[in-house]
C-alpha cells in the first residue's frame, strides 16, 4: 500500500532538516502539517513534500522565509499538479546557474593549483571567476535594510588583503571553539562558554551595517535573535556543527548568546 504521509520524524531525516525547523516552519504559517495525530505529532502529505522541497530549493538559492512565503503565496494562485511542476522548473533553473557558478569556481580554483604547483604565474583575472560576495544582497537588505548591506559591503571591499585574512581567521577561531565548547559538556552559562560568547558580540559589534553595531540598535535583541536564527537556519547552522550532529552545536551557541545578552547587554 502506497504510504500516505510522513510523521514529522521521518520528514526532518528525508529532507537533512530537524524536527525544530519543521515545527518553526509551521508556527511562522510556511509549511502547516497535513494532520496532527491523537499524539499530538505533525503528519505530511505529498503535496506537503513538494512544498517542503520548493521551500528548501529557495533557501539554498539564499532567500529568506519571508520571501520565500510571498513566493509561494504567489504561486498559491491556481494551484495544482501543473503549477507546481512550473514552478519547480523555475527552481531548477535557478539551480541550474547555481549549478554553472559552482562548476566556475571549481576550475578557478583548480587553475590556481595548478599554476602554484607548477611556478607558474598567477592569472588575477581568472582567480576569482564564479565568486561573488554580494549573493545573499537580497537577503541582507530583507532582514536588516539597503543601508545595512551599502554600510557591509562598503566595509568589506575597503579592507586590505591582510585585513581579509585576519577576518576570516577570527570567524574560523570563534567557529572552532563553539564546536569545542559544546562538544565538552559544559553549561551555556560557564564561564568558559561565556567568555567565547563575549568574543562573538565583539566580533558582531566591529561589523560595520548590523544592527548590533549602529548606534543607539538594540544590540540584545539583535544577538538573541541571531542566537535562534542560527538554529532555525541549516546554513548558518553548519557553522556549528558537531561530531554528533544535528543541532546541538547550534542550540549551545544560541542558549550561550541569550545567557550573555540577558546578563550583559
Amino acid at each position: 500500500m502506497e504510504k500516505e504521509d510522513w510523521s514529522i520524524q521521518e520528514i526532518a531525516r528525508l529532507a537533512g532538516t530537524t524536527s525544530r525547523t519543521l515545527r518553526h516552519y509551521d508556527d511562522i504559517g510556511l509549511l502547516p502539517p497535513s494532520r496532527i495525530a491523537h499524539n499530538g505529532y505533525r503528519h505530511y502529505d505529498g503535496q506537503a513534500l513538494v512544498r517542503l522541497q520548493r521551500i528548501l530549493l529557495l533557501r539554498e538559492l539564499g532567500l529568506g522565509l519571508p520571501q520565500i512565503a510571498e513566493v509561494l503565496g504567489a504561486a498559491s494562485v491556481g494551484e495544482g499538479a501543473g503549477s507546481e511542476a512550473t514552478a519547480l522548473e523555475t527552481h531548477l533553473a535557478l539551480l541550474r546557474e547555481e549549478q554553472t557558478r559552482l562548476a566556475r569556481q571549481i576550475a578557478s580554483v583548480e587553475s590556481t593549483i595548478t599554476a602554484l604547483r607548477g611556478g607558474e604565474n598567477l592569472m588575477a583575472e581568472n582567480m576569482f571567476d564564479g565568486f561573488d560576495h554580494t549573493r545573499y544582497k537580497q537577503e541582507v537588505e530583507e532582514r536588516w535594510g539597503e543601508k545595512a548591506y551599502a554600510d557591509g559591503d562598503s566595509w568589506w571591499r575597503g579592507m586590505t588583503d591582510a585585513e581579509r585574512t585576519d577576518w576570516k581567521q577570527r570567524v574560523s577561531d570563534l567557529g572552532r571553539d563553539w564546536i569545542a565548547a559544546a562538544e565538552s559538556g559544559i553549561d551555556p552559562a560557564s564561564p568558559a562558554a561565556q567568555q567565547v560568547a563575549r568574543r562573538h558580540v565583539e566580533w558582531l559589534t566591529g561589523i560595520p551595517g548590523t544592527p548590533a553595531a549602529a548606534p543607539g540598535g538594540d544590540v540584545k535583541a539583535y544577538v538573541i535573535g541571531l542566537g535562534e536564527m542560527y538554529v532555525a537556519d541549516p546554513r548558518f547552522g553548519a557553522n556549528y556543527a558537531t561530531s554528533s550532529g544535528g543541532t546541538h552545536g547550534a542550540e549551545f551557541v544560541r542558549d550561550a548568546l541569550r545567557v550573555y545578552a540577558e546578563g550583559n547587554l
